[in-house]
């Protein structure tokens, strides 16, 4: 199953119990294949969470069969360098430190450190130092909460 297909089939699920979705890869890892899902919820998500929606998700994809092979599924936060991927996503994080990579550098680099500004027309928004940098969408490999560089 593709990743948005399993993404589409564990959204309602998730809604239900009010987390989200932040990601989630279907990958091999030596010789086990692996289902890494990172949640997250209003006022953060707990290990008991994480137990809970761990037994809820294997439960849906066994009893769907949504996945034909042995995998391993791990649930977690996405910890405190959340990935920032979905159009909410940079809203809600605007004016917070991140760092940002690029699939291709410009000006001669690669990864960018500062303040996230949002999205705006399918471009990444940051402020690095005073400096406001636009970065097309479809160039940005990653984009990384930095709170560590928010402490300071």
């Amino acid at each position: 199953m593709e990743q948005a297909e399993l993404e589409r089939l564990l959204t309602p699920l998730l809604e239900q119990e009010s987390a989200e979705l932040v990601d989630l890869s279907f990958f091999k890892e030596g010789p086990r294949w692996v289902l890494r899902v990172f949640l997250d919820k209003e006022g953060g998500i707990t290990l008991d969470d994480c137990e809970y929606l761990s037994n809820r998700i294997g439960a849906l994809l066994d009893a769907t069969e949504a996945i034909e092979r042995s995998y391993v599924l791990e649930v977690s936060s996405p910890g405190i360098d959340r990935l920032i991927k979905k159009d909410k996503d940079f809203q809600r994080f605007a004016g917070r430190p991140v760092r940002l990579r690029l699939r291709v550098p410009q000006e001669g680099q690669r990864h960018f450190q500062g303040r996230l500004e949002g999205l705006r027309e399918g471009k990444v928004c940051l402020d690095c130092g005073g400096r406001a940098l636009e970065f097309a969408r479809e160039l940005v490999a990653e984009v990384r909460l930095d709170e560590v560089a928010g402490i300071f």
